[in-house]
């Protein structure tokens, strides 16, 4: 980023054959042209004292606003005052953005100095920084607050006061508010603290999400949210318990009492709705820094900030998906989870189905196992069999076995249906 600042100051050094310098709106140094001229009046004590501190004094910072830089919309130009340092005077060209000045471009005026064309020239450069320092602006912001208000609230005023704040935050337009977005999630997370947005390229916001664990309450949201619990446990079917409050939050097993597990969310801007990639590759660095048996969930994008609360969801869902079901992660797109998607909607810590309660049992962990394998075959006999390893004659022994502690009938196809289900659920 200092780079495209340094640029386009030298472009406009160029354009006005004279060195320029860049301030923010605070008099901050930002960048500097070259100074090579023989002559000892190029520089002046209030030019020095900028370049050389990267400010400027207050004093001086009240000389120039009294002449309306801050509400400029062109070049200013402002006479020498020795008295207060200023040797030469100075021509300003306001930064703006949207009408906001962010910053300011100063040159040493001269005679007859630069033509009315070359300065618009120039405002045309000062255009595109006003555009790079919003930028800027908008990725250095913490808008944690503003992103988890929209993420919680539940339908109606507080909502909508929520994403109207989010969307002043971002600014309204395809760079901002407007464009495409996804959301990530991933989770675990360390910590309830989110790294900033300016270290993840194209986040616009980030937070931390708590997550409930086994029998605690779910979060407040937008419309009940399916799979707002966050990531269950991934144990296979035959190796979770059994009873209410048996999955939980990823971890929850090992949380320590009066420990809040926590899910990060990220809002990623897109290139266009149909190119989620900037979003899957923010997830798997994420899961990455995070460690362990962190996964990564991607919403499917939309434009706009209305159905973040949506995204959300699927992104939560996702993520739980692909730490149950590995061969879907370790980060996983909405679009790609199959029946995942309706089996987070699933109240959190909800008891197994009855029927599958006994075949969960641990003592049970093959004979699920076998089950879930058969259903995921289409019934098929051959291809389980060659899955599992075994013989199509134990196969069979085993699947009267489920039968008989289900009490469901694998030729029937709702029965079917049934068990596939429970299985993928005790995965959740």
């Amino acid at each position: 980023m200092k780079g495209d600042y340094q640029d386009l100051v030298d472009e406009i050094s160029g354009l006005l054959e004279a060195p320029a310098t860049l301030e923010n709106r605070d008099f901050g140094l930002i960048a500097f042209g070259a100074h090579d001229s023989d002559d000892d009046s190029a520089m002046d004590p209030v030019r020095t004292r900028s370049i050389l501190t990267r400010k400027s004094a207050p004093a001086v910072r009240a000389w120039f606003e009294g002449f309306g830089i801050a509400r400029a919309t062109g070049p200013v130009r402002i006479p020498a005052a020795p008295d207060a340092g200023v040797v030469r005077g100075r021509i300003c060209l306001p930064v703006r953005h949207r009408g906001v000045v962010l910053g300011y471009v100063w040159l040493l005026d001269s005679t007859p100095g630069p033509t009315d064309d070359r300065l618009a020239a120039a405002m045309e450069v000062a255009e595109r920084i006003g555009s790079l320092l919003a930028d800027e602006e908008r990725a250095g912001a913490d808008l944690s607050r503003e992103l988890r208000a929209v993420l919680t609230a539940r339908r109606g005023w507080q909502y909508d006061m929520a994403v109207a704040a989010l969307r002043t935050a971002l600014g309204g337009d395809e760079r901002g508010a407007d464009g495409p977005h996804a959301v990530v999630c991933v989770t675990p997370w360390p910590s309830a603290d989110a790294p900033p947005a300016r270290s993840l390229p194209g986040a616009a916001a980030v937070c931390t999400m708590p997550l409930p664990g086994p029998g605690e309450p779910e979060p407040a949201g937008p419309p009940p949210a399916p799979g707002a619990a966050g990531p269950a446990g991934g144990a296979p079917p035959g190796a979770a318990p059994t009873g209410p409050g048996a999955s939980g939050s990823p971890g929850s097993g090992d949380r320590p009492a009066g420990h809040t597990a926590h899910a990060l969310a990220v809002l990623v801007r897109l290139r266009a709705a149909d190119t989620p990639a900037p979003a899957l590759a923010a997830a798997e660095r994420l899961r990455t820094t995070a460690g362990g048996p962190a996964t990564g969930g991607v919403g499917a994008s939309r434009r706009g900030l209305t159905g973040l609360g949506e995204g959300w969801r699927e992104a939560l869902a996702a993520a739980r998906a692909a730490r149950a079901q590995p061969r879907l992660g370790p980060v996983a797109p909405w679009s790609g989870i199959g029946p995942y998607r309706l089996l987070a909607a699933l109240p959190h810590g909800a008891p197994p189905d009855r029927s599958v309660r006994e075949l969960l049992e641990r003592s049970h962990t093959e004979l699920a196992r076998t089950a879930e394998v058969f259903l995921d075959c289409a019934g098929q006999a051959g291809r389980t069999a060659s899955a599992l390893g075994i013989h199509r004659q134990t196969l069979y022994y085993r699947l009267s076995r489920v039968e008989q502690l289900t009490g469901l009938d694998l030729a029937d196809g709702e029965d079917r249906l049934l068990l596939h289900m429970a299985l993928k659920a005790a995965r959740l």
